[in-house]
């Protein structure tokens, strides 16, 4: 199963601190993507080189941007309201994630032929709604088919990992697990 890290700005408040930040959960973890995601930082720049720098440092090659196309990255992590943007980031040959909460959702990224979607939330998470739950996922999995799914949001432990893997998802996206 697929390990998918994203960034969080909760967990750094500076360059040095996202540094250490990165630092520490690439070389406590084994990672397949790595997206950075701060929708905060009115400066990302210099944040974005820093995690494509790290990233290459300890030979993450699957790295995405969250909701920006950059040809820098390996790939795109679009939002559920950036569904229009697949086409052009697949135009530029770039992996394209796109986040979905159901299975509308899902049949509308399958008909723009984005690589992969994240289906969320399976566990609770803080101010993320209803949690959809294993059963949903596995459904989800099932109606994305050939493409690829990853579950998201809730999942801080290998006991939710377990708990997912019946799904046959391709992989887990997490923030908190990885920490």
């Amino acid at each position: 199963m697929e390990r998918y890290f994203i960034t969080d700005p909760s967990y750094y408040d500076s360059l040095d601190s996202f540094k250490n930040y990165l630092t520490s959960v690439y070389k406590n973890n084994s990672i397949n993507f790595s997206c950075f995601r701060d929708k905060t930082n009115k400066n990302p720049k210099p944040y974005i080189e820093l995690f494509l720098k790290i990233s290459q440092e300890f030979g993450i090659k699957k790295t995405l941007l969250n909701s920006s196309l950059d040809e820098r990255f390996y790939g795109v992590h679009l939002t559920s309201k950036q569904f229009s943007l697949i086409k052009n980031a697949k135009e530029k040959n770039l992996f394209t994630v796109a986040s979905t909460h159901s299975f509308e959702e899902i049949e509308k990224v399958k008909k723009l032929k984005a690589d992969a979607l994240t289906y969320s939330p399976i566990f609770f998470t803080p101010n993320k709604g209803e949690p959809k739950g294993v059963n949903e996922l596995i459904k989800a999995v099932k109606l994305s088919s050939p493409m690829k799914c990853f579950a998201l949001g809730g999942i801080v432990s290998d006991e939710h990992i377990e708990m997912i893997r019946k799904s046959e998802c391709f992989g887990f996206a997490s923030i908190r697990y990885f920490v």
